[in-house]
């Protein structure tokens, strides 16, 4: 081909790159947003998780609804979004279950709880209170554990299912006061509280116990975390009550597939804090017990990578396994 002939034609071609523009980049979110909960309806995550979607809807201008996947202790759900694409369009609650202790629990795992992920943002944290059903006869945490070394095998304690903070806490519980109690697992709050309430069960962890603690339907002994929770200081922690390096309070964080682009994270992280912050959301939470954890994303990824490394000595000496 002639020199003459390739002028024209490296600027027609030149012309051509530039007839047809780029596609448009879709601005997030473009559609609605689903956030998994590994847990039934109706239990303070399914709750707590509600809260947060209604508030990113307006925030965000596309719907997030939550959609519950209960079972298998969370891996469920967590094994879902594991596998999901990550465009910021599935999201799951990162729990102490799933992003704390299933790792030491399962021999093995169907998912990575930190290679498979995206730190996101944190929602709320929350108290283990120690309850007890009505009509037992104690008055204290070193009662009970004092009924149940007179009662070897006879006591049940319940849970919101295997891998739980409610069960790890009573396996905790068991191991430091060192006494034989029976863990019965539930697959969420409300089954809890039923047979709770119906004295099926002598006694239970969970942050909303409170509730039924100061209606008067049941009795909280004290709290598992370091500190007395600020709304019932009255309450002792269990290491005042006689069981020294108790310490556990349950999260609830969000999370995406691996690879969520930082720009989509950054704008859900921001998202989230402002939720967090908002008076009203504390006031909705109360019922709870939980508090809102507006933390920023590197605050997000340190906390629940403290969390994945915290609890494997905890788990191992309580020697609670899930086959």
């Amino acid at each position: 081909m002639s020199k003459g002939l390739l002028a024209p034609l490296a600027v027609f071609a030149a012309l051509l790159g530039t007839a047809v523009p780029a596609p448009a980049q879709t601005p997030y979110p473009a559609k609605p947003i689903k956030i998994v909960v590994p847990y039934p309806p109706g239990g303070a995550t399914d709750i707590t998780t509600r809260i947060f979607a209604q508030g990113l809807t307006e925030i965000l201008g596309q719907q997030v609804f939550v959609e519950n996947k209960p079972g298998a202790a969370t891996n469920i759900g967590a094994e879902y979004v594991a596998r999901a694409a990550p465009d910021g369009y599935t999201l799951y609650v990162a729990n102490f279950a799933s992003h704390a202790v299933n790792r030491w629990l399962f021999k093995k795992l169907p998912f990575d709880p930190v290679a498979d992920f995206t730190h996101v943002a944190m929602m709320v944290r929350g108290p283990m209170f120690l309850c007890v059903k009505p009509g037992l006869n104690v008055a204290s945490v070193k009662e009970l554990i004092e009924l149940a070394r007179q009662n070897p095998g006879k006591l049940t304690y319940g849970s919101t299912g295997n891998g739980s903070p409610n069960h790890i806490s009573g396996e905790l519980l068991k191991h430091l006061a060192k006494i034989d109690v029976v863990h019965v697992p539930y697959t969420g709050s409300a089954q809890l509280y039923n047979d709770l309430l119906a004295g099926q069960i002598d006694y239970g962890f969970d942050a909303a116990a409170i509730q039924f603690h100061r209606s008067g339907k049941l009795k909280c002994l004290g709290v598992a975390s370091t500190f007395r929770w600020p709304t019932d200081p009255e309450l002792p922690t269990l290491a005042e009550s006689g069981v020294p390096g108790f310490d556990l309070v349950s999260f609830f964080g969000i999370v995406g597939p691996k690879g969520l682009p930082e720009p989509i994270v950054a704008r859900l992280n921001a998202a989230f804090v402002a939720i967090a912050k908002r008076p009203e959301t504390a006031e909705r939470l109360a019922v709870t017990a939980v508090t809102p954890f507006p933390a920023s994303l590197q605050e997000t990824r340190e906390f629940l990578l403290e969390q994945d490394k915290k609890w494997a000595p905890i788990v191992q000496a309580s020697g609670a396994k899930i086959d």
